[in-house]
């Protein structure tokens, strides 16, 4: 575990290195370059930063206006059925809008029901099968200025529920 832990302290500043180096093989200003792409990146940020505040208050206004609540009380019932942990709507339905909150919540339900859970297997899948959607659709359209998506959200919708479906029937499978 040492030398694992001693190989990733490496691993960033090897890669810096080699750029340099590369860099410096094929004629490359390096160091021209990093600050011209660092001065395009206020730009960057101040195109997309519009699209940003808005999943951010839109995901805000979700849970303060007790959507995710609602939604949480209306698919319990299934997943009682299901015999799925209730613990995982939580992490179904916050994963397609933040990751970050999709974090805290798959943190929280690691401490409540414990890292070999059902609920904690199932939600640690989901992380990995299912996309922050709204993110992402805001950052990248943002970023190049698309407005008309037409059929993107809902294909990308569909596809979280099928990773989520996937997850939650692959690890029941298994376990």
């Amino acid at each position: 575990m040492t030398t694992i832990n001693y190989i990733s302290n490496l691993v960033i500043p090897l890669f810096l290195l080699f750029v340099v180096i590369y860099g410096f093989s094929k004629k490359v200003r390096v160091y021209d370059s990093f600050v011209s792409g660092a001065k395009d990146a206020f730009s960057v940020v101040l195109k997309i930063f519009p699209y940003l505040l808005a999943i951010f208050i839109a995901i805000k206004t979700f849970q303060a206006s007790g959507a995710f609540d609602f939604f949480k009380a209306a698919l319990a019932p299934l997943f009682n059925y299901l015999n799925i942990p209730v613990e995982v709507i939580s992490i179904s339905i916050i994963k397609p809008l933040s990751g970050g909150a999709s974090t805290a919540v798959f943190t929280d339900i690691v401490k409540t029901t414990g890292p070999d859970s059902l609920a904690t297997r199932i939600s640690a899948v989901i992380m990995g099968s299912a996309e922050t959607t709204f993110y992402v659709i805001a950052v990248y359209l943002g970023a190049v200025g698309i407005k008309k998506t037409k059929y993107l959200v809902p294909v990308c919708l569909i596809s979280d529920i099928i990773g989520i479906i996937l997850a939650i029937t692959v690890v029941k499978l298994i376990f």
